[in-house]
């Protein structure tokens, strides 16, 4: 059950603008790692333990790199620890280099979420009604890689089977991936143009053409909007009142704790785990059906899930 990506693509389009901009254009350190908590939560409702756990490993040493890398070439601050080959290795450039590595890898996990909820038809629909041609161009740029690995195999089996590799040398090699080169990409711009004359012969981009809308507007959107939006804004405004300011250099400034900056960790709080909240209150109230059908059942064979389902 995706109950996140069951809502309105714009819904969805804006609630990943305001949860990502905040983090992205502010230097403070408590709205990256709530971001980085958020995305992390999010991310491992969405994908096995296996694919999250490999994920965790990569982006840690990732962020380990970039924190190490960071004060090796960044000298500024004014608190040195020791120096190396005659420059110093600063208590804020580490710190920077942390929270540098903490936004960084919270907008990759987000970047991913945003990947796995927003599909290809959600973009498209965004874009069909304000950019058709732009709608056209990410459909068939979208299109153009899995049916490009397809090609390719089918035009190496082909010439392997006709005997075009007969030796395993490099040479060989070379020259067989340029014949494989040459006629998979004249067998896409082939493609390419019909695919273009299909779509101008059916008034694609005409005006006052109309579109199949997948996705209709649902009150739970609109509540799920007025909530992003509240949310944001109180970020937004706390941000632009000074609250939230945080300065690595010269000298590290601590967070502050009024109950302004406060207000606004929580609702950046409440903005970044709100994915993983409605999440895991879509897969409770599925499980509780589930339940709630097998005790009702008054017969029938059990289902692969050894649920017995009666209709």
């Amino acid at each position: 059950m995706d109950t996140f990506a069951s809502y309105h693509p714009a819904a969805l389009l804006g609630y990943f603008m305001a949860v990502l901009l905040p983090a992205m254009f502010s230097a403070n350190p408590a709205l990256h790692l709530l971001v980085l908590l958020g995305g992390l939560a999010f991310w491992a409702l969405l994908v096995p333990g296996r694919t999250f756990a490999g994920d965790l490993a990569f982006y840690t040493l990732l962020s380990l790199m970039i924190a190490v890398t960071n004060p090796l070439f960044s000298h500024n601050g004014v608190t040195p620890l020791f120096f190396l080959n005659g420059n110093p290795v600063t208590l804020e450039a580490v710190w920077y280099g942390v929270d540098m590595a903490v936004m960084l890898v919270a907008v990759l996990y987000w970047c991913k979420c945003f990947h796995r909820v927003m599909s290809d038809d959600k973009l498209l629909f965004l874009l069909a009604g304000t950019a058709s041609s732009l709608s056209l161009l990410i459909s068939s740029a979208i299109r153009f890689v899995p049916e490009l690995k397809e090609r390719i195999a089918r035009v190496h089996q082909a010439q392997k089977a006709m005997g075009l590799y007969s030796s395993g040398s490099y040479v060989d090699r070379l020259l067989g991936g340029l014949r494989v080169f040459s006629a998979v990409l004249s067998w896409s711009l082939e493609c390419a143009v019909e695919t273009g004359q299909a779509m101008k012969g059916r008034g694609y981009g005409l005006k006052g053409r109309s579109h199949y809308a997948l996705f209709r507007l649902r009150p739970r959107d609109g509540w799920f909007a007025a909530v992003t939006l509240c949310m944001a804004a109180a970020v937004v405004t706390v941000m632009a009142r000074g609250a939230l300011t945080h300065d690595f250099y010269p000298k590290m400034t601590g967070l502050s704790a009024a109950p302004e900056a406060l207000l606004g960790y929580a609702a950046y709080g409440v903005l970044a785990a709100l994915p993983f909240l409605l999440e895991a209150a879509g897969r409770c109230r599925w499980h509780l059906l589930l339940r709630r059908c097998a005790r009702q059942d008054t017969g029938g064979e059990p289902g692969k899930d050894g649920v017995r389902w009666t209709y």
